[in-house]
């Protein structure tokens, strides 16, 4: 079967843009634009951007964006990445970065527009190229500002539990692996649709690479093998020379959980602690809100230009305030809040440290296993006391008929922000809701899960989404969390980690748990057996058993604030 889809090449450079073709120290010749203000009588700092996406594509619209840095003083340097767009060089990611990074600091500081000072900027793979120029050590780097994105992507995509020492893992996340199969073929980037029947799954993208007429060398690396990027960069960017950084971390963003683990990572580090900050929204990936979800036509900034243009002073605002301090030093370091965080439904807030002050865990035990496969919310329950007693819920995984993915694409997430409540209506799905809320319950911090879990087969997984249960019977995403876990059908504590958030649930509301092992098609099947999920031509079915209650109770833990006394 020929699989339809769309090539996209590279867009026009901008007028108010001027385009160099900057050379690497092998020689390779990096597309690089440089916007500066319209009278600069005296050098100035610079921002560059590294990224694979197309420099003056739409879809990352740094036309736009430079606008803003120009008007506040800066040079912007926006940069394609080697082999993509008109950028020369083998289209492989991360490797290079290192070294490429350098070099376009290097050449920067050469410039006559240029003070000698650089910080860098940007989203996904454009903040990783940034983890990279900090690796490389370039003494002119003076700041980074790395957004929705993480020290080492590939870590996200999967874990197989039968080569971690307690037998727990991640599920293969299928859009993580994906990505390289659309972005990193060449200099170019495809669109198309895999056809999710076909089976092996390995298949579906054998498919596309044979209407493309050429393959992703990464993916080839990644599905079904893995392979370790941040040992072939050398240098941990952590073990590097300490920067000043502001983790700009979104609460819906697929990535948040490493992005969150980078963060803390850093700040309980001598050296690093000190100049390490947080900016933490309830957006997504692609920088949807939660307080415009579901957007509509007007709202979307991917189509509308209006609402492009209300999205850019918060998407660059935080930024220019933090260079504002490390590269110009025209404000000083009192003036930056250590953590500026939002709390979904209320506003924005700031606090020393994070999670803030003022917090404290409250634990929900899952209760009442019977009434969890009713079909139905409420199900079973998310109560203050453990039961006493032992007892146990169980649920299917049929390959044949998967729980399935809410959104087509979960790094747009709050774009469609879709009810789940259905999902409560499957036999293979386990449902708990806490108690209708009298006072609001503020979320503010991380949540977890231990689960007493045993499975019939070798491997089995787990999806967790934690949701907000309104009075109307609808239940949107707070936060979720996977594992895969390898069995032998014993029972065993598990803890799956959901992330960090900043949310809350308003009076009336209640807290809703869904358990199932399935989310496809964002993640892979399991194969159920000893097989390779993503060569097996028939996966197994297996059963689950969570066990409540008694010694070995299951429970959820939150960090919530502390209303104040009195």
């Amino acid at each position: 079967m020929r699989v339809p889809f769309e090539r996209t090449g590279a867009a026009p450079v901008p007028a108010h843009a001027r385009q160099h073709l900057v050379r690497m120290r092998d020689g390779t010749r990096l597309a690089t634009d440089v916007y500066l203000p319209e009278a600069a009588d005296e050098p100035l700092p610079a921002v560059l951007v590294r990224l694979p996406y197309d420099k003056n594509s739409r879809y990352v619209y740094f036309d736009k964006v430079a606008r803003l840095f120009t008007a506040r003083g800066y040079a912007l340097v926006v940069q394609d990445v080697r082999g993509k767009f008109r950028s020369g060089g083998r289209t492989l990611p991360f490797l290079r970065e290192p070294d490429d990074g350098y070099d376009a600091i290097d050449w920067i500081t050469h410039q006559p527009w240029s003070d000698g000072t650089v910080g860098m900027f940007g989203d996904s793979y454009y903040g990783f190229t940034q983890w990279a120029a900090v690796a490389s050590q370039h003494p002119a780097l003076r700041a980074i500002v790395p957004r929705v994105t993480t020290v080492d992507f590939n870590a996200t995509t999967a874990l197989d539990p039968r080569r971690t020492e307690d037998g727990v893992g991640r599920p293969v996340w299928i859009e993580g692996i994906e990505y390289y199969a659309h972005h990193w073929v060449d200099q170019d980037t495809y669109d198309y649709e895999p056809d999710r029947r076909v089976r092996p799954v390995i298949d579906q993208y054998e498919q596309a690479f044979a209407a493309i007429g050429a393959r992703s060398a990464w993916f080839d690396l990644l599905a079904p093998r893995r392979t370790d990027v941040l040992h072939a960069l050398g240098r941990h960017p952590f073990a590097a020379r300490p920067v000043p950084v502001l983790h700009c971390v979104g609460w819906y963003d697929n990535i948040g959980i490493p992005h969150m683990n980078d963060y803390l990572e850093l700040a309980s580090r001598p050296g690093w602690d000190a100049v390490q900050y947080l900016w933490a929204g309830a957006v997504d990936h692609e920088n949807y809100r939660l307080d415009l979800a579901p957007v509509t036509e007007h709202t979307d900034h991917a189509v509308s230009d209006a609402a492009l243009e209300r999205l850019l002073p918060e998407y660059t605002g935080p930024a220019l305030e933090f260079f504002d301090v490390f590269l110009k030093g025209s404000r000083p370091v009192a003036a930056l809040s250590k953590v500026r965080w939002e709390l979904g439904h209320e506003g924005w807030r700031t606090a020393t440290a994070w999670p803030p002050p003022g917090t404290g865990e409250r634990t929900f035990w899952l209760t009442e296993p019977a009434a969890a496969t009713a079909g139905s919310l409420p199900g079973g329950g998310l109560s203050d006391t453990p039961a006493a007693d032992e007892d146990h819920a169980r649920w299917a995984y049929d390959p044949d008929d998967l729980v399935p993915s809410l959104v087509a694409d979960s790094f747009s997430y709050l774009r469609d922000h879709p009810d789940a409540s259905g999902l409560a209506a499957r036999e293979d799905v386990l449902a708990f809701t806490g108690p209708v809320l009298s006072e609001p319950l503020d979320l503010a911090g991380p949540v977890s899960l231990d689960l007493r879990l045993a499975g019939t087969a070798p491997v089995f997984d787990v999806f967790a989404k934690l949701l907000d249960l309104a009075p109307d019977g609808t239940a949107r995403l707070v936060v979720r969390g996977q594992v895969s876990v390898r069995g032998d059908g014993s029972s065993r504590d598990v803890r799956i980690e959901c992330g960090h958030t900043g949310y809350r649930l308003r009076p009336g509301h209640r807290l809703a748990l869904l358990l199932a092992s399935s989310d496809y098609p964002m993640y892979l099947p399991c194969s159920g057996s000893e097989d390779n999920p993503w060569t097996t031509l028939v996966p197994k079915s297996s059963i689950q058993t969570l066990g409540t209650g008694g010694a070995s109770p299951s429970r959820l833990t939150v960090t919530v604030l502390t209303p104040p006394s009195g």
